[in-house]
């Protein structure tokens, strides 16, 4: 009983429910067969609200459990329960495209769960060990997802594409993990921020080994200039799968990379400052430059995601509570509207398919003015003009720059935000302008649903933003005990 109670199992009770109702889900799969998508579907999204729901009520403040392996906190909480939303809604949004393309499967939504899992073990790693399998976990669950049509050569090559990148990040990653185990004599956050309060002997090892394991934590987020996987798989994947890819693991996996450049190397900030300034720079302007070129909606909407990590990773580089909470208001803001977006496009059909060419999209707001009217605002949004829920996102972080005295980097998010504009107007002026190229399907009432609410929140989020603002302000605070 006493081992048990040292575990603190209660502040992992998410993720414990988690583990069980995939192996249940898996037990009805294998006993039912396909006929069990939709029951599996809906169960697995009732599972993921669920555990958000725990998340919310379970214990407050910061425990430590599994041996201090991991940690819960407020800004565990945030982070888990816009994931958790995020991956349900993305699950939701599936459930049509699936059954009409003959992927209706029931591993399919189990794998998302399983993901969503690993994205929880992610967010609360409070060691090198845990940060791997977490990580791990919801990255082979991703490879399997990003290749679950089997019958698209496209959609196979961008899961080995994915899965052969993957691979090597992993490597890079257990190499720096390595290194600093080696130059610190531990993997726990707490026991390494220890040992580099009194400092260590060899600061340049250290230093190589922090390196790599950003190399690895920034092939995540999918920054530059390990961002490469991305536009391939994006475009490659199937359509739900990259709504799911755009949101939920990237808010993971951004919530790791905080938690571990700012808990264990919060005192060689200095250090690791420059290569974040790096890479959020290199991140900005390619995600500006490199789409203005792309034809194909979804491979722009990967260059897209590529510049808002890179918008993110700002606040990073500030390396302040304003900027960490800067970063979370406007990854929730960036969820919303990456899901209405994702909406939009999974509506964008004609007898003869999906749409994906951006010059397919002419005459969509004479054919279905409702979405295109909610796409407009979503892309409006995304490229932050006022007053829709993007501006402020990067308001935030720009402010959290300015504070920190890196105007330089909060300067060039502002040119790169006007250039990406250039991209985002474009898809409205062939939605509105062009010549109609044919006519389009209604929206199902599901996606109807979906979009309406994620048009609501993007639109009118000036209207009442000080909830978020605050629940985001004590999640960073977190961070700097």
């Amino acid at each position: 009983m006493d081992t048990i109670n040292s575990l603190n199992i209660s502040a992992a009770g998410a993720e414990l429910f988690l583990a069980v109702a995939v192996m249940v889900l898996l037990m009805l799969g294998a006993f039912r067969g396909n006929r069990a998508v939709v029951p599996i579907s809906w169960l697995s999204v009732l599972s993921l609200v669920f555990a958000a729901f725990l998340v919310m009520t379970g214990p407050s403040g910061t425990t430590l459990a599994f041996g201090d392996l991991f940690i819960t906190d407020d800004f565990a909480r945030f982070a888990k329960v816009l994931s958790l939303l995020a991956a349900a809604t993305a699950i939701v949004m599936s459930m049509d495209y699936i059954q009409r393309e003959r992927m209706a499967r029931f591993e399919f939504p189990i794998l998302m769960l399983l993901a969503s899992l690993g994205m929880l073990a992610m967010i609360s790693a409070n060691d090198l060990i845990s940060l791997y399998l977490g990580m791990e976990l919801m990255s082979l669950s991703l490879y399997v997802t990003a290749a679950f049509k089997r019958d698209s050569q496209r959609a196979t090559e961008a899961g080995l594409k994915y899965f052969v990148l993957g691979v090597l990040s992993s490597g890079l990653l257990l190499y720096g993990c390595s290194l600093i185990y080696g130059f610190t004599g531990s993997t726990n956050f707490t026991a390494i921020a220890e040992v580099l309060e009194k400092g260590v002997q060899n600061e340049l090892g250290l230093l190589i080994g922090l390196v790599f394991l950003i190399s690895g934590l920034a092939f995540k987020v999918s920054a530059v200039p390990f961002h490469m996987w991305t536009p391939d798989v994006y475009e490659g994947v199937p359509t739900p799968v990259t709504a799911f890819f755009a949101v939920a693991p990237k808010v993971a996996a951004i919530a790791l990379f905080f938690r571990t450049m700012l808990s264990p190397f919060g005192e060689v900030a200095g250090d690791w400052q420059q290569i974040i300034i790096f890479i959020s720079i290199g991140s900005m302007l390619l995600g500006a430059f490199a789409a203005i070129g792309q034809r194909n909606i979804k491979r722009l909407m990967a260059y897209s995601s590529i510049g808002h990590m890179g918008y993110a990773l700002i606040g990073l580089a500030a390396g302040t509570a304003e900027g960490v909470q800067g970063v979370l208001v406007y990854m929730t803001i960036y969820a919303v509207m990456n899901i209405g977006a994702f909406a939009c496009i999974l509506s964008m059909r004609r007898k003869d398919g999906m749409v994906e060419g951006v010059a397919d999209l002419a005459g969509l707001a004479k054919s279905q003015p409702k979405t295109a009217f909610a796409f407009a605002a979503f892309l409006f949004s995304l490229a932050g003009i006022p007053p829709l829920a993007g501006f402020f996102g990067k308001l935030y972080i720009f402010l959290a720059a300015v504070n920190s005295g890196l105007y330089a980097l909060a300067v060039i998010g502002v040119v790169t935000s006007v250039v990406g504009a250039f991209y985002y107007l474009n898809i409205i002026k062939v939605m509105y302008f062009d010549e109609p190229s044919g006519q389009f399907e209604s929206m199902t009432r599901v996606m109807g649903l979906i979009t309406t609410v994620a048009g609501v929140l993007t639109v009118f989020y000036f209207v009442y933003p000080g909830q978020l603002v605050a629940g985001a302000g004590t999640a960073a605070a977190a961070l700097f005990p």
